[in-house]
């Protein structure tokens, strides 16, 4: 469909846009963001991928870092090159990425509460009954026997130190009882 006449405007030149400004800031945009927050806090924008990796003291070729040792090496030859070591000026990144990488690694898997709820109740009322288990009217998935053996064997795995308080203070209840 055309354009209504007398409607069209003609661009005129910004001549107050600071273009040298606008084309970084548009390069700066267009680069790939960095996840790893040290690097990315350590990261001079003018250099080079390669010379900003050098400087943090990490390698942007694996290959080049730890070469390979040619096999065919005579007994007599000891002749082995070594290149001069690269000065490191942000040391502090590759300890940052040491200390995060030395942590131990957090349990990401967890049973869902309603699991843990189900097992619970299980073992106080049945203890290690599992027919009866499969029988109680709690049993709403109507899980058999083994299936339930499975479920507290799962929950004993994932939750040790729980379990054995829990187990504990069964019996201590048992003993009160008596």
């Amino acid at each position: 469909m055309p354009k209504a006449k007398g409607k069209t405007r003609r661009q005129k030149f910004g001549y107050n846009v600071n273009r040298k400004r606008l084309n970084r800031n548009a390069r700066r945009k267009a680069a790939p963001r960095i996840e790893c927050s040290h690097i990315r806090h350590a990261w001079d924008h003018a250099k080079s991928v390669r010379q900003n990796l050098a400087e943090m003291g990490l390698a942007m070729d694996p290959n080049r870092a730890v070469p390979l040792r040619k096999r065919k090496v005579k007994a007599m030859e000891v002749d082995v090159e070594e290149r001069p070591k690269e000065l490191v000026r942000k040391p502090y990144v590759l300890n940052d990425l040491e200390a995060e990488a030395s942590l131990p690694e957090k349990k990401g898997n967890t049973l869902s509460r309603d699991l843990i709820d189900y097992v619970r109740y299980m073992v106080e009322n049945h203890g290690e009954d599992y027919k009866a288990m499969a029988r109680d009217e709690k049993n709403y998935y109507q899980d058999t026997p083994k299936q339930i053996r499975n479920k507290i064997n799962v929950y004993k795995r994932f939750y040790p130190v729980e379990w054995q308080a829990f187990m504990d203070s069964l019996q201590k209840n048992k003993m009160e009882v008596e």
